[in-house]
């Protein structure tokens, strides 16, 4: 790994006018500078896209781009890190942020510890309260097995790595997460969560919770290993 890698921030939004700014500029204003922020807006029909173009025009180092049809996170995450550079992938959602020195601080664990990915503990955007908890303090490997101990976005990856898993499996419209840290693991990649909060996340009217029971289901495939049925 070169010195200072070139690290791909992905982004896929949906309807997050709201959001969006706040989001951006947590991510542009990073300490670490050799970036590249590619963001896929999933047929927004708010004003999401306009934002964007408005980064785009202002920013040489993002680049936006329009699913012609709603095509879900998965497919819209697959599609960005093809279209990357980076050594390293890292994930940002559009409606939480990130602080300042998260990249600096991840590119440094990863490339002093030798990792394949690693992640962060973040806080809830209306308390300090760290997430995760108490399953912090547990064997990854076993809190794996109830539910996903990693928070998405505040995923850091190498590129080759994600691409020799196949890149988010699109079986999985929901819990696609889990099933790339199920997988990863697995293959017994190298990997840290920083204890340190890096990173906001939004519990409000997210996915998680709008889509509480369908994504139930698509984590129980992932414990039993089975491919989804429902598809999207």
């Amino acid at each position: 790994m070169s010195n200072k890698p070139l690290v791909s921030i992905i982004m896929s939004t949906y309807n997050a006018e709201d959001s969006l700014a706040k989001s951006l500029d947590s991510v542009i204003n990073q300490t670490y500078e050799n970036i590249e922020i590619l963001i896929m807006d999933d047929c927004s029909d708010d004003l999401s896209y306009q934002i964007l173009k408005d980064y785009e025009s202002n920013f040489s180092n993002i680049y936006v781009y329009k699913n012609s049809t709603n095509l879900g996170l998965t497919k819209s995450l697959n599609t960005l890190i093809n279209k990357s550079n980076g050594e390293l992938i890292a994930r940002q959602d559009s409606d939480d942020t990130s602080t300042r020195q998260r990249i600096e601080k991840q590119v440094k664990v990863i490339k002093d510890e030798n990792l394949d990915f690693c992640t962060t503990r973040a806080v809830r955007d209306n308390s300090n309260k760290k997430i995760p908890g108490l399953s912090f303090n547990l064997p990854t490997k076993l809190v794996m097995k109830l539910k996903n101990p990693f928070i998405h976005g505040t995923l850091m990856i190498k590129k080759l790595l994600i691409l020799k898993n196949g890149l988010y499996d699109e079986n999985f419209y929901y819990a696609q997460d889990y099933k790339l840290f199920h997988d990863l693991l697995k293959d017994d990649a190298k990997f840290k969560v920083i204890n340190e909060p890096l990173y906001k996340l939004n519990m409000n009217n997210n996915i998680s919770t709008i889509n509480k029971q369908v994504q139930q289901y698509y984590a129980n495939c992932v414990k039993k290993n089975q491919i989804p049925e429902l598809r999207k």
